[in-house]
Formats: structure tokens, C-alpha cells, sequence
């Protein structure tokens, strides 16, 4: 297959639009939540697996793609991530009972590994002058994809037969794969080698663990056998794991690397800042959509509830370019750093402004803008401090620690408003301080990844990181496949 011209402003649209589609599909089933157990003929509980499923089919497939990607080519990975989006989208699309739906849904949850994987190919493919605004771009998708998706779902699942929903998402994901084919070029760098199966088994096993006592923990009861017992082999396994891992030649995930300084604050802030991140998306419906009649509900749609959160879609967008040009200026420790700041003042004013729409919409757009700066800024910090031939395996691996922070950050706002209730009739609604509780502690959380972010070392800026990154990859000298092995080898040795 003849290989595409690289056309730098072609590539960005076409790997962001990728990971829009991508994250839409993570908003796709939200307006069918309550309607699920109907729709599917399964209990309320069975239903929930729609949601969980997917949730840790990406945990699994993020560091997985992202390794492959760097040995056997992440444009190949990329298109293996979208075609597994359309072949789940099309498995929904067609289903009308829970397991046919859940597969579909494991399925979508493979293709996770879209956005860490086209910001590798930005590394080996744009010029070094373009590389800042085009990542932080792209990392900008995944808040984008969200945040448009919801007013579009609510609109066609009221409209129209949801199965639709499954439909748009498939012949978007057909439309991406195409534009892939024809404009993104596959890199050269490679690092060839033997892929560590063992590893793989290992990390998403305790993933699978993890997550699954993390979601699931609220409705089996956080104190029970199998709670806690999750929680216990996901610990053990990751001793293991990380036991084995630095005992292989060639690991799934290279610890050494993980532990530098600015890659493991970077993604300790990461987790922190996705806690905080998460928080507005359980809040800012459940008040839209309660009854006026309480007090604090303002008794909106769903299509305006995800209409209100459309202005934070867009505002990341539009913050992106901005994130890279503080980031030029004063580096990408200082850009995560104004991020934070801007999330902890956007929940800030949530917990004193939710009696309207207009609050919410300040409120969403002000922390959509912190995101947008912050989650530009963490690709440069990973892509400083790892080689080349790691770079798709360490974005993917930041992509998931702030998958794990999300999360956390269900979990623990679920416990919240189950235990902050009023009554409202015969029922129990979540209280208006339970709300503010999450605001503040959203606040507090975006603090506390502002205080991470100031030890990372602030020598790294995208500038320099894309520069170092064509002086090890100038590319017109692609690397030959078979000496990738003993120069990736080589690199490491040097690094350490």
C-alpha cells in the first residue's frame, strides 16, 4: 500500500477527529441509562455492565495498543482500534439483549487506545514548530468528544430508535478509518522485539481487579468479601507484575522509565487532576435534571442538559492552541500548573453558583478551560522524558492512570449523594450539600495535582521536547526494522 504524504495540518485534523469519535463513545449510552433494564430486558444491576464492561475493556486495551504500537507501527494500531469501534457499534447497533450489548461495548472499549496512540504518531511525524499545539489538540479531544456527544445522544434517543445511537457511531468511526488510510502515514520507528504476553496477562488482569472492585464496590458493599477481596489481588498482582517487569528484557510497560521524576509526577497529577475533572459530569446533570420543586433542581431536559455542557466542549478546544503557546513560553510544568488553578476556581464558583442554567454553564465552561490547558500540557511532559520508541506505551499509559482517577472519582462521588439524601415524596434525592461537598472536594483535588505538578522538573518545555525529538528521529532517515531492536537497546542503556 502506497504510504500517504505526511501534510502536518491534514494529520492533526483527521488524528483529532479520531479522537473525538472515540470519546464520543463514551457518552453514547448515557441518556439510556434509566431505560436500559427495559430496553435490554435485564435487572437494573445487570444493566450497569454496559457501563462497566467498557470502562475496563479500555483500561485493558491502552497500555496493550500502546506497546504494540511502538513495535509493530501505531498507525496499524490505530486502524485495529477503530475497526474494533465499528465492528462493537455495529454488535449494539444490532442487539436488543444485555450480553450481544455488553460485547458490543467491550469491543468500543478497545478502541481506547485511539488518542494516546495519535499523539505518538504527532511526535514521529509533524515538525518540531508544530508538535505543541497539535498534541495538546488532540489530548484536548477526549474532553471535546464528551462534551458534544451528550446533547446529540439525548437528542436521537428521544427522537428516534436507539439503536441509532450505535449506527452514527459506526459509520463515524467508518468515516475516520478512511480519512486515516488516506492522510496519516505510518512512522518508522519501531522497536521490534517479542511482545510480553506475560506482562500483558499480568497488568490487565490487575486492572480488571481494580476497577472492577472500584465500580462495583458501591453496590456490593465496599466492606464485603468480594469487594475487598478485588482490591486485595489487584495489589498482589501488580507486586508481581512489577516483580516480573523489571526482570524482563523486554517489558510491556519499562519501570525504569516510569519512575523518572517528571513521568511519575506527571502521572501522579494526572490521576489527581482526573479525579477533579470528573467530578462536574456527576454533578452538573443530576442538578439540571431534579425537580424545581426541591429547591435547588432545575427541572431541565436531557437535551439541554447536554446543551449546557457544550460550552465546556468547546471552550477546551479553543484553549488548546493556548495551552501551547504558555507552554512555548514558560514550559509545560507551568501550563499544568495554571490548569489546575483554573479547575480549582471553576469548582470554586460551583459551590456557590448552581440556583440557575447561565451558573452552570460559567461554572462547566470555566473548568472546561482548566482541562483544556492542563491536559495540553501533559503529552510534553511524558514525551520529554521517554524515548522515541516508547512514546506510544508511556501517552497510553498516562491516558490510563487518568482513566483510573475518573474512576475514583465516580466512586466516591456515588458514596456521597447515597448518603447526602433528602426526601422528595416517596423517594430519596441527593441533597443540595452533597452537591457542594463534590464541588468543593473537585476544588480541593485540583489543588492538591497543582502541588503535585510544582516538583516536577520545569527544564522540559514542548519546544525543547520536540526538538530533542527530531534530533533522535530526523525524518528522513527512518530506521531499518532490523536494527530497531539494538538501537532501542542501545537508547536505554544511554538514557540510564
Amino acid at each position: 500500500m502506497t504510504q500517504p504524504v505526511p501534510r502536518p495540518q491534514v494529520v492533526v485534523v483527521v488524528l483529532a477527529l479520531g479522537g473525538i469519535v472515540v470519546s464520543l463513545m463514551q457518552t453514547l449510552v448515557i441518556p439510556l441509562i434509566p431505560k436500559l433494564p427495559e430496553l435490554l430486558d435485564a435487572s437494573a444491576a445487570d444493566a450497569t455492565w454496559v457501563i462497566t464492561a467498557t470502562l475496563l475493556a479500555s483500561a485493558v486495551a491502552t497500555p496493550v495498543v500502546g506497546r504494540l504500537g511502538d513495535m509493530y507501527g501505531k498507525r496499524r494500531m490505530l486502524l485495529l482500534s477503530l475497526g474494533m469501534l465499528i465492528a462493537g457499534s455495529v454488535v449494539a447497533g444490532l442487539s436488543d439483549t444485555l450480553v450481544p450489548m455488553v460485547a458490543g461495548r467491550v469491543l468500543q472499549g478497545f478502541a481506547a487506545g485511539v488518542i494516546p496512540l495519535g499523539i505518538s504518531i504527532m511526535r514521529d511525524e509533524l515538525p518540531a514548530e508544530r508538535l505543541a499545539s497539535a498534541t495538546a489538540t488532540m489530548s484536548a479531544s477526549l474532553g471535546v468528544g464528551g462534551a458534544l456527544g451528550l446533547p446529540a445522544a439525548a437528542l436521537l434517543a428521544e427522537n428516534a430508535d436507539w439503536h441509532l445511537l450505535f449506527w452514527t457511531a459506526a459509520a463515524l468511526g467508518v468515516i475516520v478509518t478512511a480519512l486515516v488510510v488516506a492522510f496519516v502515514p505510518e512512522s518508522s520507528v519501531r522497536t521490534g522485539g517479542r511482545f510480553d504476553l506475560v506482562g500483558a496477562a499480568g497488568l490487565s488482569t490487575a486492572l480488571v481487579c481494580l476497577l472492577l472492585a472500584i465500580s462495583k464496590g458501591a453496590q456490593w458493599g465496599w466492606g464485603s468479601g468480594r469487594t475487598l477481596g478485588l482490591f486485595a489481588a489487584a495489589a498482589a498482582i501488580l507486586l508481581l507484575w512489577g516483580w516480573y517487569e523489571l526482570r524482563s528484557a523486554r517489558p510491556l510497560v519499562d519501570l525504569r522509565t516510569t519512575v523518572r521524576r517528571q513521568v511519575l509526577l506527571t502521572n501522579l497529577t494526572s490521576i489527581v487532576f482526573a479525579f477533579a475533572m470528573f467530578a462536574q459530569s456527576l454533578v452538573l446533570p443530576q442538578i439540571l435534571q431534579l425537580p424545581a420543586a426541591t429547591g435547588y433542581g432545575l427541572g431541565q431536559t436531557m437535551l439541554v442538559t447536554g446543551l449546557v455542557l457544550v460550552p465546556s466542549g468547546v471552550v477546551m478546544m479553543l484553549t488548546a492552541p493556548l495551552s501551547a503557546r504558555i507552554t512555548k513560553a514558560r514550559g509545560a510544568k507551568v501550563t499544568l500548573m495554571l490548569g489546575a488553578l483554573v479547575v480549582a476556581a471553576g469548582y470554586g464558583l460551583g459551590t456557590v453558583l448552581m440556583a440557575s442554567v447561565w451558573h452552570l454553564v460559567l461554572v462547566s465552561a470555566t473548568i472546561g478551560a482548566g482541562i483544556g490547558l492542563a491536559y495540553g500540557s501533559m503529552p510534553a511532559l511524558i514525551m520529554g522524558a521517554v524515548p522515541v520508541s516508547e512514546t506510544a506505551a508511556a501517552n497510553s499509559l498516562n491516558t490510563l492512570m487518568r482513566a483510573i482517577g475518573t474512576s475514583v472519582s465516580s466512586a466516591v462521588a456515588g458514596v456521597i449523594l447515597a448518603q447526602l439524601t433528602v426526601s422528595f415524596g416517596p423517594v430519596q434525592v441527593p441533597s443540595q450539600g452533597g452537591f457542594r461537598l463534590i464541588m468543593g472536594l473537585g476544588s480541593a483535588t485540583a489543588l492538591l495535582a497543582l502541588a503535585i505538578a510544582a516538583f516536577i522538573p520545569g527544564l522540559t518545555s514542548p519546544a525543547s521536547t520536540a526538538t530533542r525529538s527530531s534530533v533522535r528521529h530526523p525524518p528522513p532517515a527512518p530506521v531499518p526494522a532490523t536494527s530497531a531492536p539494538e538501537a532501542y537497546r542501545a537508547e536505554r542503556r544511554t538514557r540510564r
